[in-house]
């Protein structure tokens, strides 16, 4: 089996999930993504800079936010120490895609309405009001990692354009669109037998590891909820240092975690009322996503097959 290591899924802060695989010859080809800025900004910017650093850092418990967050999770869950790291979820030269279209919300989306949207979604909670102390702030330190880099607007998607075409990585869709229960149950051993000892055995977590699914975990409307997406994510960033995982092995983990009940996602109920929220950048009005769905669309996969049970109903979780 070779040398085994520590697996932490999903950040160091926030979603973590500890697992050991046995080291394989897949070395993923990474962008040459910049340092990211050495010295923070002179006076004032500098102040609201280091504020936005401390909102990614603890989003769930800085008083600007905390509020604003429905679950267990902060951003530097899913961008590693703040986004700095050079791995598929850095913020270093994300600012540059910016304005980008979104085919989500079929509008062209500012670096605010990005971080914000993500507030509703990963961190299962309220839209952050554009133009606020937090939302600048979050924006000015994301910003601020690209520093000196040459702008380059996105026509097509609001992604890094050092990832943008491995964030999904396509090539794994005919892994996914092949899965089957085979897939699930090999997830699950990984899970039970490496990785329930630091989350325990239904996901719940502890103060070290948060949990990885159930309510206080990020929603359907996640981009980690997408199978393809999360494991994109985890074959680009894990282990933490030294990323080795197979193809299938990002996969069938991804599976197996977005497999269990995490919330459903209704776009109006993470909206503040027009007369707090102001004018909301999207074309999108309604959107609903469950666990159920995201495995039918569009990867065909019928959840029930998948588990080989029927306990993941039509809505998984009611908040």
């Amino acid at each position: 089996m070779g040398k085994r290591l520590r697996l932490s899924l999903l950040g160091i802060t926030g979603i973590v999930l500890s697992c050991s695989f046995a080291v394989g010859s897949l070395a993923v080809t990474y962008p040459k993504v910049p340092n990211p800025p050495a010295k923070y900004p002179a006076g004032e910017l500098g102040k609201m800079v280091k504020l936005g650093e401390n909102i990614i850092m603890h989003t769930n418990t800085n008083p600007l936010t905390k509020n604003l967050v429905g679950n267990k999770l902060n951003c530097t869950s899913c961008h590693i120490n703040g986004g700095r790291t050079k791995a598929l979820g850095t913020f270093i030269g994300t600012a540059l895609s910016f304005p980008a279209y979104s085919k989500r919300e079929k509008t062209v989306q500012t670096l605010q309405d990005r971080i914000n949207n993500c507030f509703m979604r990963s961190m299962d909670g309220k839209r952050p009001v554009i133009d606020t102390k937090a939302s600048v702030a979050m924006a000015a330190y994301v910003t601020w990692l690209s520093e000196g880099l040459p702008i380059k607007m996105n026509p097509k998607k609001p992604v890094n354009p050092y990832y943008t075409n491995l964030w999904p990585n396509k090539k794994l869709n005919p892994i996914i669109k092949s899965a089957t229960h085979k897939n699930y149950v090999r997830g699950k051993e990984i899970y039970e037998n490496r990785c329930a000892s630091c989350h325990g055995t239904g996901g719940q977590g502890n103060r070290q590891f948060p949990p990885l699914w159930g309510k206080n975990s990020y929603n359907t409307g996640a981009g980690m909820s997408k199978i393809g997406k999360m494991a994109s994510w985890v074959l680009y960033n894990m282990p933490l240092g030294n990323p080795n995982l197979s193809e299938k092995d990002a996969v069938d983990v991804s599976i197996y975690v977005d497999a269990q009940p995490h919330s459903d996602f209704d776009l109006t109920k993470h909206l503040f009322p027009r007369s707090e929220m102001g004018y909301y950048n999207s074309k999108v009005l309604h959107e609903r996503h469950n666990v159920r769905s995201n495995f039918a669309k569009p990867w065909g996969l019928d959840i029930d097959k998948i588990r080989g049970d029927h306990k993941i109903k039509g809505s998984s979780i009611n908040p």
